[in-house]
């Protein structure tokens, strides 16, 4: 008897067992989760009643159902509503306004989403969830008014424009290009207005720039910067490679550079330094020179640059290289800046004062210096023997920055002298030219501010 009824309670031990582990096993089983649907309302809390709301829904079980509903002051109107045959980790949904939406009178609503998950929890009805979002309600486009701009752009030169943007919930003001250029602004002389110096690359066959500002709703305004478009052509270079060359000056710089480690070809070396390294300095060169300013400009003046007194042009700006080798074409670039010689180790003294962006060595270039002008304007000193200031310092007009020399890919002594707008290289001869400085950039913010006076 006492044997019998040991067994019986470890049968009934062995039962509970199971039960209590069946139970444990489903409690934490994915087809009993207990977490409600994540749902999310990608928007900036506005809503211009146009463009489709995007949704998303995330369940680790699956969502099985949802439904969205719109709620103004007067009435509830349902949006969407969806049964899921099969449920799904992940919905996402573009809610479109419905046709009567636009006509709203309302300054804000709500939209209420419900979902539920394919969970067997909760008696097998799933978890549920409702969330509300209150939208503000904003129809109108920002306003954009070109108060004054240059009368033309040159192809590889500058422009200037200055206008006014306003809206009550504005969220974003930039100028976009024909060729996926965005030029930032920097707030100009009085609230709402902005200013962007313009620049059209020397390899882009066409220009157009276009102002463009969005509100927080989505609503946006595009407005055509009119500038006349002067083509202007500029030289191609077709140079032969020497043996003398390849042995001298690229298996020198060849020692210097990582890309070039372990290659011996003296043509390949050429190509990789040529293309390679060139494009790895001009990034960095880009990047150092496409920020701009955030804080008002009340003014901009910038006298004509001409950095190395009593010097001559040795190359000019725009010029396409096209090298050859044994009457085989090699490889190719452009020359982006202007060559300036005079003494050895001649003097650089820049006529504009400006916060030092850049001190160091940069590979081709050698030993450069950036400066920051204002309104994203930079000029580069490349090739330098010796350097005298540093990255944050600021210089005023006329001090000897550094000296001429050919650190970097220079063949001689010289100043590799660029322009550079917003990260875009520029023709050095128009801000050299104080008649071309007056009519496309003073006369522009004066008239400008002049206007803006009036208004």
């Amino acid at each position: 008897m006492r044997k019998s009824k040991n067994g019986s309670s470890l049968g009934i031990l062995l039962v509970l067992g199971v039960i209590i582990g069946g139970i444990i096993y489903l409690y934490n089983s994915t087809l009993f989760e207990r977490d409600v649907p994540v749902i999310e309302l990608h928007s900036n809390d506005y809503w211009n009643l146009k463009d489709p709301l995007k949704i998303t829904i995330n369940d680790d079980s699956g969502v099985k159902s949802y439904k969205v509903t719109l709620k103004t002051a007067d009435e509830e109107k349902p949006l969407n509503y969806e049964q899921l045959l099969e449920p799904l980790k992940s919905v996402s949904v573009d809610l479109e306004p419905i046709q009567s939406a636009y006509s709203m009178k309302d300054q804000s609503i709500k939209i209420i989403i419900e979902a539920t998950d394919a969970s067997k929890w909760n008696f097998f009805k799933g978890n549920s969830i409702k969330k509300v979002f209150e939208l503000k309600i904003d129809k109108i486009k920002p306003k954009v008014n070109i108060i004054g701009n240059s009368y033309k752009i040159t192809k590889g030169g500058a422009a200037i424009v200055v206008f006014k943007a306003t809206d009550d919930n504005l969220k974003d003001v930039y100028i976009e290009t024909s060729f996926d250029k965005q030029f930032n602004v920097q707030p100009f002389y009085k609230e709402g207005y902005y200013i962007s110096l313009l620049a059209w690359p020397v390899t882009e066959n066409s220009f157009k720039a276009t102002v463009v500002s969005t509100d927080r709703a989505g609503n946006v305004t595009k407005n055509y910067i009119p500038l006349y478009l002067k083509e202007k052509s500029y030289r191609v270079s077709n140079i032969k490679i020497s043996d003398q060359f390849l042995k001298g000056k690229i298996a020198e710089l060849a020692q210097q550079f990582e890309e070039t480690q372990g290659i011996e070809n003296s043509l390949e070396q050429f190509k990789i330094i040529n293309e390679d390294v060139r494009a790895k300095n001009e990034t960095l060169i880009h990047k150092v020179t496409s920020n701009i300013p955030d804080v008002m400009a009340k003014d901009f003046t910038i006298n004509k640059m001409y950095p190395l007194k009593n010097a001559q042009v040795v190359a000019n700006f725009g010029d396409y290289r096209k090298y050859s080798y044994d009457g085989h074409y090699i490889s190719e670039s452009y020359h982006l800046g202007l060559d300036l010689a005079s003494n050895a180790m001649a003097e650089i003294k820049p006529q504009n004062s400006g916060d030092i962006s850049y001190s160091d060595f940069n590979g081709l270039y050698g030993n450069m210096l950036i400066i920051h002008h204002g309104l994203g304007l930079y000029t580069l000193y490349g090739h330098c023997s010796s350097v005298n200031v540093n990255r944050g310092d600021f210089i005023n007009k006329n001090i000897n920055i550094a000296n001429t020399g050919k650190s970097g890919y220079a063949m001689g002594d010289h100043l590799h002298f660029g322009v550079l707008v917003q990260g875009i290289e520029v023709r050095p001869a128009e801000w050299m030219d104080r008649t071309w400085i007056k009519l496309n950039i003073t006369d522009i913010i004066k008239n400008s501010k002049e206007i803006i006076d009036r208004s």
